[in-house]
């Protein structure tokens, strides 16, 4: 009998068939070389080399704002620091992306209960920037929201997939009392740009689960009136909508960056050459897109969008035939939480949305963030790894798409 060993995928193969040094770091990655969506990682590094450039083009504007008489800042303070995060960030996804669906979904898991608690926290101990309190600091700050990202799509999926095993769970109750949850603890913050961006995951991953068209209706009645109900209590929220239909003096920073966008034309001003951008208050960050569009054009700013397109259909064409419900939902929900947040930021930069102080992904300058953005995409080649031997003969995301038994 010949002994074999299961893929990532779930496929077996016979241990030394094929691979000299079976059990291996070199078996393990040239298993993983054959199932990785290279594709997928080739979008995503082109990204980050764009995004890479952005940041040494918008570093010097961040940098002289923050200096003072006694410590001034040289002009690529930001752009070296962003560098050194992402050589952090880029392994953390390329170790994620090594996981199983089994090990992805545990550390998806444990890392959604972890920083659930952690916002928990928040409001006792959390640090305030810039009048919202979002920060938890131990020797180094982060934002629990950022890692609850990755966390929060592969919870609700892996809550979703409990249908297959017993339909009468109550599995739409549970989905939702969660994003409840964690919209009640970030408007706490406040943060309503991430509220609206986890229940736009929450509801993409309803949609796919199956639930009936009359429980979609109910849901969208719902969201439409929790930006009303938003309108009228939360102060902040009232501003800036205000200041997107009316403008204002207090919130102009999303003129300032569509001014900015639009300074450069079609080729951009040149490389350090944008003028516009040294006014912007969040440079490196919320408004990146704008000092690109200054410096290196419309056209990039095109490229750039294209990527995420391409991004999102190539994951989307991974999951055409995909036959595990969980790794479908987790994928999705993934792919939803990167092209939700680019959409935020890039219509907020065009003056299509209000602003929501939400960074481009794979893009802005981060610290922590950029780690938990990395770590997201990792997990999205974990769940998009898959056999190129194995056929597939389900009808995949069409066909839970398309299912009448709406979960409970």
């Amino acid at each position: 009998m010949t002994a074999s060993t299961s893929t990532s995928t779930g496929s077996t193969r016979p241990i030394g068939a094929g691979e000299p040094f079976a059990g291996s770091r070199t078996s393990d990655f040239k298993i993983w070389w054959r199932e990785v969506d290279r594709v997928l990682l080739l979008l995503v590094l082109l990204l980050v080399a764009i995004g890479a450039a952005a940041v040494a083009a918008a570093s010097p504007a961040t940098a002289r704002r923050l200096s003072t008489s006694e410590v001034t800042l040289p002009d690529l303070y930001f752009y070296w620091a962003h560098m050194r995060w992402l050589v952090v960030g880029l392994a953390v996804m390329l170790g994620a992306s090594f996981l199983s669906r089994d090990n992805a979904r545990r550390v998806g898991v444990l890392l959604a209960v972890a920083m659930i608690g952690a916002l928990m926290l928040v409001p006792l101990v959390g640090h305030e920037v810039n009048g919202a309190k979002r920060w938890i600091k131990f020797g180094i700050g982060f934002q629990p929201s950022e890692f609850l990202k990755p966390g929060f799509a592969i919870l609700l999926a892996w809550v979703l997939s409990w249908r297959l095993r017993d339909p009468n769970l109550p599995v739409l109750a549970v989905v939702s009392a969660v994003a409840a949850l964690v919209g009640v603890l970030l408007m706490l913050q406040p943060n309503l740009g991430a509220t609206i961006l986890f229940g736009g995951v929450w509801f993409v991953l309803v949609m796919l689960s199956g639930v009936s068209f009359k429980k979609i209706a109910g849901l969208v009645v719902g969201s439409v009136a929790g930006v009303v109900a938003a309108y009228f209590f939360y102060g902040n929220a009232r501003n800036r909508i205000d200041a997107f239909f009316g403008g204002g003096t207090a919130f102009d920073h999303v003129d300032l960056a569509e001014r900015t966008l639009l300074s450069g034309g079609w080729t951009g001003a040149g490389f350090w050459l944008g003028e516009q951008k040294m006014r912007l208050p969040e440079a490196h960050t919320d408004y990146i897109f704008s000092v690109i569009g200054e410096e290196f054009g419309l056209i990039w700013c095109a490229l750039i969008v294209i990527v995420y397109l391409a991004i999102i259909g190539r994951a989307l064409v991974r999951l055409a035939d995909e036959e595990n419900l969980f790794a479908l939902l987790a994928a999705a929900g993934l792919t939803a939480q990167i092209g939700g947040q680019a959409f935020i930021n890039i219509m907020v930069n065009l003056q299509l949305f209000p602003s929501k102080g939400m960074t481009l992904p794979l893009v802005s300058y981060g610290g922590s963030s950029t780690i938990a953005v990395c770590l997201t995409v990792g997990l999205l080649l974990a769940m998009t790894r898959r056999n190129p031997f194995l056929t597939r003969e389900t009808p995949g995301i069409a066909g839970f798409a398309s299912n009448k038994e709406p979960p409970r």
